[in-house]
C-alpha cells in the first residue's frame, strides 16, 4: 500500500500565477517543492520571501525531492505518518511516498539496493548490517523514532498456568511480572516432551533482545546463535525456542498453536486482548524503562549523496515527534485516527488507542495507566545516542551473534559509525534558526557526549553503562562474556 501527495507543479506551471498574492499566502502545491518555488518566485514574486520566515533556511536546497520511505505496520511508524499528514515533509520541499513493507528483511534489502530512500527500522538493523550479521551493508541513522512500545504476550493456557505463580493485590496480578512465573510452566512442557515456542520479529530486533533479556532474568535460557559454525537459529542450549514471525501475523500464529507467546510492538499485543486469545504479561517499559525502539535508517551512500535532503527529512520527523507528545499527549487521539487508516497500521481505532493514548490493557478488563508506553519526543527520545547503539551490540555479543570477544573501543567505534548525532544536531539548529521550534525544546546539545548516564531501571536491577560494555556483560549469569566462544 502506497500513499503519496500530488506531484509538484512544473516550473512553467509555477510561473503562470498560481501563487496567492493575498497576505503573502502560498498555495499548498507551491509548498510541495520549495526548490522550484524559490527559483521562480524570486524572479516573479520576490517580495513574498520576506513575508515567509519558514522559507529562510541555513540549509541548501534538497538534492533529491521525490522520496520513497518504507515502514512496517506498527504504531511506532507514527513520526513518518504525522510528518506526511501534517505537511512537514512538504515544508522541507520534499515529495514523499510512504509504502508499507512485507517484513523487516524486505524493508532492509530495499533500502540497501536503493528501491527505498529510507525506512522505519529496528534499532538493531543498521548495526547488524554494518557488522555483517545477515546482509552486509553500511546503514546509518540520525533519528531515533521512539522509546518503549513493545510487550510480551502469552496464550490463554500459558497465562492460566502462570497466574498461579504471580502474587495478587486486590484481585489483580502485581506488576511487573517476571519470567520467574513462566519458568515452572516451561519445565512442565519439557517434562511432557513439548518444546516451548515463542515468536519475535527479527534476529536483530529489539523484540528479540527484550524477550531474551526477560527470559534470562527469570532463569530461562533463550538460546545462542553460532554464525561461525553456520548456526543462525538462535536456539542452541535453549529452554524457550524463539523464531521469527512478522508482526501482523503474531496473534494468528499464536491462536493456531504454533507459538505459545511472543514479543511484538503495538497494536499486536492489544489485538490478542481484543480477540480473547492471549494476555500481555509485561511491557518493555517494565523490562527497561524508556528503552530505544525504532530508528529511521538510510544507506551511508544515500546520506553522503543527499546531505541536505537527509537533514530536511530529520527536521520534518523531529517536528512530527514533537507534535505526537505535545501537551501531555493531547494529539494522540487524532494520531490514532490517522494510524488506523489501512494505508498505515490498518487496525481498529479502539485497538490502537488502547496503548497509544496513555493506557495499556493486560488481562481483559485490567487496563492500567501507562502514559509513557509510547514516547516519541520526551526524554530526548529523538536523539541517536551512542550508548543506545552499544546496548544492542552487547546483546548481540551476549547471545552469540558476535562470536568473538571485542574490546570496549570496538563497541564505541561501531556506534559512532552508525549513529549520527552530528546530522541530528544540524537539523535541530535549522529548526531553531527558522523558528519552527524553540531551543528550550531540546537539551543543550553542545554539551551532549552521546552517552546517557548509567541506566538503572531494568527488570533485574542490573545497571547499564554504555562506556563499559564488557564490564556490563560480566554482570549476567546467562550469556556469553569475556573470551567465551561457542
Amino acid at each position: 500500500m502506497m500513499i503519496r501527495k500530488n506531484k509538484p507543479l512544473s516550473t512553467t506551471e509555477r510561473s503562470t500565477g498560481t501563487a496567492d498574492k493575498h497576505s503573502g499566502a502560498i498555495s499548498k502545491h507551491l509548498r510541495v517543492n520549495r526548490k522550484l518555488w524559490v527559483r521562480t518566485a524570486v524572479a516573479v514574486l520576490g517580495s513574498l520571501l520576506s513575508l515567509s520566515a519558514s522559507q529562510a533556511s541555513s540549509l541548501d536546497y534538497p538534492e533529491k525531492e521525490e522520496l520513497k520511505f518504507g515502514f512496517i505496520k506498527l504504531t511506532d511508524m507514527a513520526p513518518l505518518a504525522i510528518a506526511y499528514e501534517k505537511g512537514y515533509f512538504e515544508d522541507e520541499g520534499l515529495y514523499v511516498t510512504l509504502e508499507a513493507q512485507a517484513n523487516w528483511k524486505v524493508l532492509l534489502d530495499r533500502v540497501i539496493d536503493g528501491q527505498l530512500d529510507g525506512a522505519h527500522m529496528l534499532a538493531g538493523q543498521p548495526l547488524g548490517a554494518t557488522i555483517g550479521y545477515g546482509t552486509k551493508a553500511d546503514i546509518i541513522t540520525a533519528f531515533s523514532m521512539d522509546l518503549n512500545g513493545n510487550a510480551i504476550t502469552v496464550s490463554n493456557d500459558v497465562w492460566a498456568d502462570m497466574k498461579k505463580n504471580i502474587p495478587h493485590e486486590n484481585g489483580k496480578p502485581v506488576h511487573p511480572i517476571k519470567a520467574d512465573a513462566l519458568k515452572p510452566v516451561i519445565e512442565q512442557y519439557r517434562d511432557e516432551g513439548k518444546a516451548f515456542n515463542m515468536g519475535m520479529v527479527f534476529p536483530v530486533s529489539t523484540h528479540n533482545y527484550e524477550l531474551r533479556y526477560w527470559l534470562a532474568a527469570g532463569g530461562i535460557h533463550p538460546g545462542y546463535y553460532a554464525p561461525h559454525k553456520g548456526d543462525t537459529s538462535g536456539q542452541l542450549n535453549a529452554e524457550a525456542l524463539l523464531s521469527v514471525t512478522p508482526p501482523p501475523q503474531m496473534p494468528a500464529t499464536m491462536e493456531a498453536g504454533t507459538i505459545y507467546g511472543y514479543c511484538v510492538g503495538e497494536p499486536w499485543n492489544q489485538q490478542a486482548v481484543f480477540k480473547g486469545i492471549g494476555v500481555p504479561v509485561v511491557t518493555d517499559y517494565e523490562i527497561w524503562k524508556n528503552n530505544p525502539e525504532k530508528v529511521f535508517g538510510v544507506s551511508r551512500q544515500w546520506a553522503e549523496k543527499n546531505p541536505n535532503t537527509h537533514i530536511r527529512v530529520v527536521k520534518a520527523m523531529i517536528r512530527a515527534a514533537h507534535w505526537l507528545d505535545a501537551n501531555n499527549n493531547a494529539n494522540r487521539q487524532e494520531a490514532v485516527k490517522i494510524l488506523a487508516k489501512s494505508s498505515y497500521v490498518g487496525a481498529d481505532y479502539e485497538v490502537i488507542a488502547n496503548s497509544m493514548t496513555g493506557t495499556f490493557e493486560y488481562e481483559k478488563g485490567d487496563k492500567r495507566e501507562v502514559p509513557d508506553f509510547n514516547v516519541f519526543f520526551r526524554y530526548n527520545a529523538t536523539y541517536p545516542y551512542y550508548s543506545d547503539a552499544i546496548w544492542y551490540l552487547t546483546q548481540m555479543r551476549r547471545w552469540g551473534q558476535i562470536s568473538d570477544a571485542k574490546p570496549d573501543s570496538w563497541y564505541k567505534e561501531i556506534a559512532k559509525k552508525v549513529y549520527r548525532p552530528d546530522i541530528y544536531q544540524q537539523a535541530v539548529a535549522a529548526l531553531i534558526d527558522e523558528g519552527q521550534m524553540k531551543a528550550s525544546d531540546f537539551p543543550d546539545l553542545s554539551q551532549e557526549s552521546g552517552f546517557r548516564a548509567p541506566q538503572k531501571h531494568f527488570i533485574d536491577n542490573i545497571v547499564y553503562d554504555g562506556q563499559q560494555p564488557n564490564a556490563y556483560l560480566e554482570k549476567f549469569t546467562i550469556g556469553l562474556k569475556g573470551q567465551d566462544k561457542l
